[in-house]
């Protein structure tokens, strides 16, 4: 297996050990596209559910402070999703690596 590939399907595995560092030193370190390319994907799967735990707070902030009555629960909703959430992003990555490493090798040359 080459570098370049291995290279690629770490930037996905990497959700286990480093999900924003490593994909984004390959990223500026790398200079072949196809790397780049998982690279950036998969920073950007590592960010979604930053992402939504960020739009759950804020929207909890925004209620609370609006005083719009029911949100006590928004927080909950919002850890349930968001774990969902990471675990879809988590199998997801762990999927788009495995295609990654049994993908041609030609593209990676």
């Amino acid at each position: 297996m080459e570098g370049n590939k291995l290279l690629a399907a770490l930037c996905y595995f990497s959700v286990f050990f480093a999900p924003f560092l490593f994909p984004i030193i390959v990223y500026f370190v790398t200079k072949h596209e196809r790397v780049k390319e998982h690279a950036k994907k998969s920073l950007l799967s590592h960010l979604i559910p930053i992402a939504i735990a960020m739009a759950a707070f804020g929207l909890f902030f925004i209620f609370a402070i609006v005083g719009i009555d029911g949100w006590i629960g928004l927080p909950f909703i919002g850890v349930v999703v968001g774990g969902i959430v990471h675990v879809v992003v988590i199998v997801w990555n762990i999927i788009k690596g495995i295609q990654v490493i049994q993908e041609a090798g030609g593209v990676y040359e």
